[in-house]
């Protein structure tokens, strides 16, 4: 697909802004609603396969009805000059893994709410049943003022109705980033996208992936077998609290990890607000940076000296009004005295 092409009568190809081993990625306009759209076109060879053409359709309505701030949101797809398309919003900005080549890594305050986000994009996904199976920094978007958004839901579940001989390490995804469940054959859930943020988290603080291999099969066996790096080698005053989440999300047995983005999420957000309330005051944990979290509210309690109690109203007419009843009754008493004498005269 060359640029300058017109899609469906409809969009028409601007600028190439990417080419991978799955599809090119277009910048393009839709003449219909005149707005800008990226389109990513997929290979020719995709569309001869008929049960990948019906996984991909019914994948992009799923992630059609995903309305979230950090999800890229899919505004169509189709078929032309043979060969599927998808047409998405534009994102202005970069990919995370070209900013991190370019960077070589990020900072602690710069890495933990780029992450927040990612996991209340993909948390809404595991809410609305859609597991990604292919998280990486290449599907996450960022754009100048620091959004994330979250990209490719669902393609790599249409890619797994392609035959296993046809697949590839790069049609098939990424192994550097697959749980070991999924290098294991096994289904993927919820947990084994949990396991791709880790392995993001880790490689966008360090620089370096935990596990390196020159062939897929061998990272499989790491992730099946091997304990990742420390992360501690490359970052020794990494918070012991970090350390801890890092290695839980990065646990082999599924149920070792966070069930879910959005409880991973909630984790890295309370301890980014520790970490903004001791010593970076410069992290950005806002609202409006991670909209699907929010923090909850701290109990408060109360310090010496103890506040005083506020000042009291007395009704000093009741009191008056009490005094005198008491009065009147005490009156009474030596008349009520000597009626009982009367009635029950002392025995002599």
């Amino acid at each position: 697909m060359q640029e300058g092409t017109l899609l469906n009568n409809r969009y028409q190809l601007l600028q190439r802004l990417g080419t991978g081993g799955m599809a090119d990625v277009f910048r393009a306009r839709d003449l219909m609603l005149e707005r800008y759209v990226a389109i990513k076109v997929l290979r020719s060879d995709y569309t001869e396969n008929q049960s990948f053409q019906e996984r991909f359709r019914q994948e992009a309505r799923a992630a059609a009805n995903l309305s979230h701030p950090n999800i890229v949101t899919v505004h169509d797809f189709g078929l032309d000059r043979g060969q599927l398309f998808i047409v998405m919003e534009h994102v202005p900005g970069s990919d995370l893994k070209t900013l991190l080549r370019q960077r070589g890594r990020f900072s602690l305050e710069e890495a933990i709410p780029l992450v927040v986000q990612a996991c209340a994009g993909v948390g809404y996904a595991h809410r609305a049943g859609l597991v990604h199976c292919d998280v990486k920094p290449h599907n996450m978007l960022v754009t100048p003022d620091k959004r994330l958004k979250v990209t490719d839901f669902g393609i790599a579940r249409a890619l797994a109705t392609i035959h296993p001989e046809e697949r590839s390490d790069v049609v098939w995804g990424s192994p550097q980033y697959f749980s070991p469940e999924q290098a294991a054959g096994e289904p993927p859930s919820p947990a084994s996208d949990v396991y791709a943020l880790g392995i993001v988290l880790y490689e966008i603080l360090t620089g370096s992936l935990p596990f390196n291999a020159a062939t897929p099969e061998e990272l499989s066996r790491m992730h099946l077998d091997e304990r990742p790096h420390a992360i501690r080698e490359y970052l020794p005053d990494i918070p012991d609290a970090l350390e801890q989440i890092i290695d839980k999300v990065l646990s082999k047995e599924p149920s070792a990890r966070y069930r879910t983005a959005d409880q991973l999420g909630r984790v890295l957000l309370r301890f980014g607000t520790q970490v903004q309330t001791e010593s970076a005051p410069e992290l950005s944990l806002t609202p409006e940076a991670s909209p699907a979290y929010q923090p909850e509210p701290e109990p408060v309690y109360y310090t010496d000296p103890v506040p005083a109690a506020p000042p009291v109203d007395i009704d000093w007419l009741s009191v008056a009004l009490g005094l005198l009843a008491l009065i009147a009754v005490g009156g009474l008493l030596p008349f009520w005295m000597w009626v009982y004498f009367v009635y029950n005269p002392p025995i002599r």
